[in-house]
């Protein structure tokens, strides 16, 4: 876990003043339920990959007051008896959700707590901090992976990162569908590989490219990667590599690959093949790097570049081009009597009740539709393939145990594979058959129709 104190206060103020104002109203015990669900997804693309669940989970458990908090909370003017209720405050609802590493769509429910008030309302920030940032980057790990035609990608992005965020970013990365990180840190906290080559730095410190290149091959030996840019990558840098992955030869050892880090690496890296190829080097990999994405790993793999590796790095943590995913928590009921939001904008408008997914699939095995269906309508709706959303906690307490990271990248994995290449392409993607059942539907004009007259003039008026 990232962090071990202070839990409850990782939240905005306006989630604790309006738990202090259902608890003095005598509110706060009330069942509510919550929804998490997107509005649009992310990169212009079709679908994203759920992720962040198990670090949510983790930190739902441990949401708590220490001491600490109480006498801050106190400085900032919350009120004593309030400050008495949190004292002994942590979750005792139920929690359901679509796997981690489930490929999912917008306006999906996606994540749902039922919960008393206070405790189901205090959540919200912390749920929309983790599972709107994991996914975003788990999307765009998974759209550099599919661009890259079943290449290897390697998350380089954590000098990058928006702080330490970059700590969930590589791990989410990898879900996505980076087979290693350069984050040891992140490595030693999720089980991760971690992978990196060498800087610019290393080489300069050197009198001559050449020795600095022997030297890190005398150390590294069979896990040498060169990185060729530091003067010439063709005049100087690819040919000194030539002599070292030659040396290695002598002593029964094999150079692992040069690395491309700047210029034109479509030209490069067919000019560095050939090199390579010439002199019976042809097992070296060529790695590429330098502010790569999804669109540029695509032209470069459509355009015959002869890379093995893409190491990406900003465009993949910060989520360029999209800063967040528009990720919502909304109020759905209280004791069992749906509610919902209506907006100015159709978009925003909420579909009510509590609610699952259902997932049909075509012949060939591959994601056909989805629907969005009443939880107490689930029977009603004949054979699906799937119920997506599942109890993950119950009573305030994990149902399974945290998953290893490795057992995710696998599920969404094989989840990604599912979906039909329509889906995949990466600038005009199909858009994926959501439907909403009638009950649902009905449910909603119902609801619309009695709140939309539902302003009394008379208490503006007097």
């Amino acid at each position: 876990m990232i962090i071990d104190r202070h839990i409850g206060l990782y939240t905005d103020l306006y989630e604790l003043t309006m738990a202090q104002g259902f608890y003095l109203m005598g509110q706060g015990e009330k069942t509510a339920v919550f929804d998490y669900f997107f509005r649009k997804s992310p990169f212009g693309g079709s679908f994203a990959v759920f992720a962040g669940l198990d670090d949510l989970l983790e930190l739902i458990e441990n949401f708590r007051y220490d001491s600490e908090d109480i006498e801050y909370l106190r400085k900032i003017g919350f009120k004593e008896d309030f400050l008495n209720y949190l004292k002994n405050f942590k979750f005792t609802g139920d929690i359901y959700s679509v796997a981690e590493g489930e490929v999912v769509f917008p306006y999906e429910p996606l994540f749902r707590v039922h919960a008393p008030l206070i405790e189901a309302q205090i959540l919200e920030t912390i749920v929309l901090n983790i599972l709107n940032f994991e996914t975003l980057i788990a999307t765009k790990a998974a759209r550099m992976k599919i661009a890259s035609k079943g290449k290897m990608v390697i998350d380089f992005g954590l000098r990058r990162a928006q702080g330490f965020g970059g700590i969930h970013a590589s791990k989410a990365a990898v879900i996505g569908g980076a087979e290693t990180t350069s984050n040891v840190y992140s490595s030693m906290l999720f089980g991760l590989t971690p992978a990196g080559t060498m800087a610019h730095s290393w080489i300069q410190s050197f009198d001559s490219e050449y020795e600095a290149f022997k030297t890190f091959a005398d150390i590294y030996q069979d896990k040498t990667v060169l990185l060729l840019d530091t003067y010439d990558t063709l005049k100087s840098g690819i040919l000194n590599a030539v002599k070292v992955g030659k040396y290695l030869e002598n002593q029964g050892r094999r150079l692992l690959g040069v690395r491309l880090d700047s210029g034109d690496l479509l030209t490069l890296s067919k000019e560095c093949r050939k090199i390579l190829d010439e002199n019976g080097l042809d097992y070296v990999k060529i790695v590429a790097s330098n502010m790569l994405d999804e669109y540029r790993i695509d032209d470069l793999m459509q355009k015959g570049a002869p890379i093995d590796i893409f190491g990406v790095g900003t465009n993949l943590v910060v989520g360029r081009s999209d800063a967040a995913l528009d990720g919502v928590y909304k109020l759905i009921s209280i004791d069992g009597v749906p509610k919902m939001k209506i907006s100015n904008d159709p978009e925003k408008v909420l579909l009510p009740g509590v609610k699952n997914i259902l997932r049909y699939y075509d012949e060939n095995g591959l994601f056909k539709k989805d629907l969005v269906v009443l939880e107490e309508k689930l029977k009603e709706q004949g054979e699906a393939e799937e119920i997506l959303l599942k109890p993950v906690l119950s009573s305030g307490k994990r149902i399974h145990t945290r998953k290893p990271v490795k057992s995710i990248v696998e599920y969404a994995k094989s989840r990604i594979e599912k979906l039909p290449d329509s889906l995949k392409n990466i600038y005009k993607p199909q858009v994926y058959n959501v439907s909403v059942c009638n009950s649902v539907l009905n449910l909603r004009n119902s609801m619309i129709k009695s709140l939309s007259g539902g302003f009394d003039e008379s208490t503006f008026n007097s």
